[in-house]
Formats: structure tokens, C-alpha cells, sequence
């Protein structure tokens, strides 16, 4: 069974632990599916969650939204010791940009 329009967010990774790769959902954090090759893996972890959202949604609950399907603002508060504030504000100051250019500039490397 495949999810209609699946926009979860997936990973396929390797496990040292079970010698095999596992394949994650983003949005079913709880959720996981091991199997020897990685292409297995992500087939393994979609049936899965396609699995569960039908479970939730024949049981009234709401499947959570995608990743990718969320609004995001472009904002967020970080909280910072006062030394980071300072050493940002410094950096900003000798550089001649606000120290919100010189976050983002951090943020995306």
C-alpha cells in the first residue's frame, strides 16, 4: 500500500548497531524499518508510515502535517550566552553588517 501524494520527509542511513541500514520518517520519529539494502529500507519505512496515517485516520486522529508542507515565517529566537551576544555583536560592529546577517551567515553554513 503506498500513500496518495507522500511528502514525508525520509532518511536512509546505516546501523552499526543492527549491521543493517534503517530507513526514518521525519514526522513518525518513533517509527523505523531495518533492511539490508538502503533502497529497501526507504520502500520499507513509506509502507509503514502509509500504514499508520491510514490506522490514524480510521481512527479519527490527525496524521501530522509534512515537513514540507508547513508555512514557515523565516523566524525564530535563539537564546545565546551574553559572551556568544557579545562576540556576535563585535563581529557584526568590525564587519559593518548587523549581527543578524552574520547569524543567518552562520546558520547556513
Amino acid at each position: 500500500m503506498a500513500l496518495k501524494n507522500d511528502r514525508y520527509t525520509y532518511r536512509v542511513t546505516w546501523s552499526e548497531e543492527d549491521n543493517e541500514y534503517v530507513g526514518l520518517c521525519a514526522e513518525f520519529p518513533s517509527l523505523s524499518w531495518l533492511a539490508v539494502t538502503p533502497e529497501t529500507a526507504l520502500k520499507g519505512i513509506r509502507k509503514l508510515v502509509a500504514e499508520v496515517v491510514k490506522d490514524m485516520l480510521n481512527t479519527g486522529e490527525n496524521a501530522p502535517l509534512p515537513i514540507a508542507c508547513k508555512p514557515y515565517s523565516g523566524k525564530f529566537v535563539v537564546r545565546v550566552s551574553p559572551d556568544i551576544q557579545r562576540n556576535l555583536a563585535i563581529q557584526a560592529a568590525e564587519t559593518g553588517v548587523s549581527m543578524d546577517r552574520i547569524a543567518r551567515t552562520k546558520l547556513s553554513h
